[in-house]
C-alpha cells in the first residue's frame, strides 16, 4: 500500500489553510498516486485565540474542511485519512470543542472518527505554556478502520506519550497507526523521533506520523512547530522522513512486514498480569 503524509504550515486563516491542504493533496496524487493521505493535527485552523478557535470550529458531519476531504476522497479514489479538524461541542456546555480526526474511504464515505484524549497542557524549558484543555474537550474512546486490507489505529499528537494507548489499538488489531501531529520546536527537537520509533517498536507496527511545520501566531505569542514528519516501520527504522518546510513524502508499507517482525519477536503472547 502505498501512502502519503502531508506537511503544512497551517495558520489562523481557515480558508488559506484548505486551499493550501487542497493543493498539497492533489500534488500528491498527481506525482505519487498514494492509496492512503494523511493531513497534519488542525490543518484547518492553527493559532489564534479560544475565541477564533471557536469560532472556526465545524458541525460534523458538514463543514468546509470535512467537505473537502470527503469530495477529494471520492473523486480522487483515495483514502483521506483527515488530519486533525476543529469540531463545534456542544455537549459539554463549557464552550470547549473537540480535535477530531476524521477518514474517508475511497467513495468518500466516513469510516473512522477520533477524538483526541490526551490534552497538551504543559510548560516547555523555554517557558511558554500550553493550556489545550482550555479550548478544547477531550475524547473518551479509540478508534480504528480498514484500509486495504489493514488495520489503522487513529491517534493525535500528545497522545504519543502514552504508550497505553497504543498497546489498546494494537488489542484491537491495529498494523499501522496514523498520528497527525502540531509537535512543539522545543519538544520535537528532543522527543519526536523518538517517541515515534518507540511506539512503533512497542506495538510492532508501521507508524505514520504527519506533522505541522514552521511558525504561527497564538494570541501575542509567535510558536514554532517542528515538522519532520515520518513513517517508521515495525522494527522502529525510520524508512521515510519530510524535509524541511512544506510538502509531502510517500513510500510504501508491507503488511507482511508487521507479520514478519511480530513472529519473530512475539511481546503480545508474552505479556502477563503484574499484581499491585
Amino acid at each position: 500500500m502505498k501512502v502519503s503524509l502531508i506537511q503544512m504550515n497551517s495558520i489562523n486563516d481557515k480558508a488559506a489553510n484548505l486551499a493550501a491542504a487542497r493543493a498539497l493533496i492533489e500534488k500528491a496524487i498527481a506525482e505519487e498516486k498514494p492509496d492512503w493521505i494523511c493531513l497534519p493535527e488542525v490543518f484547518d485552523f492553527m493559532g489564534g485565540s479560544r475565541r477564533d478557535k471557536v469560532e472556526a470550529a465545524e458541525e460534523i458531519p458538514g463543514g468546509p474542511a470535512y467537505s473537502l476531504c470527503r469530495e477529494l476522497a471520492a473523486r480522487h479514489r483515495v483514502f483521506i485519512h483527515a488530519g486533525s479538524i476543529l469540531e463545534k461541542a456542544d455537549e459539554n456546555g463549557d464552550g470547549r470543542i473537540h480535535n477530531t480526526t476524521v477518514v474517508f474511504d475511497r467513495d468518500g464515505k466516513e469510516i473512522a472518527r477520533y477524538r483526541k484524549i490526551h490534552m497538551f497542557d504543559i510548560t516547555t524549558p523555554d517557558g511558554v505554556s500550553y493550556r489545550e484543555s482550555a479550548a478544547f474537550a477531550p475524547g473518551d474512546s479509540i478508534a480504528t478502520y480498514e484500509c486495504e486490507g489493514v488495520t489503522i489505529g487513529c491517534a493525535i499528537c500528545y497522545d504519543l506519550r502514552f504508550p497505553y494507548l497504543f498497546q489498546a489499538l494494537a488489542e484491537k488489531g491495529a498494523e499501522m497507526i496514523a498520528l497527525p501531529s502540531a509537535f512543539t520546536l522545543q519538544t520535537g527537537k528532543d522527543h519526536w523521533e523518538v517517541l515515534c520509533r518507540a511506539r512503533a517498536i512497542e506495538t510492532e507496527t508501521y507508524f505514520l506520523a504527519a506533522a505541522q511545520t514552521g511558525s504561527h501566531i497564538a494570541g501575542n505569542e509567535v510558536r514554532q512547530t517542528y515538522g519532520h514528519s515520518m513513517v517508521v516501520d515495525p522494527w522502529g527504522h525510520v524508512v521515510a522522513k519530510a524535509s524541511d518546510g512544506v510538502g509531502t513524502v510517500t513510500t510504501r508499507i508491507d503488511p507482511q512486514r508487521v507479520a514478519k517482525v511480530r513472529a519473530q519477536i512475539p511481546v503480545a503472547q508474552h505479556k502477563v498480569r503484574i499484581a499491585r
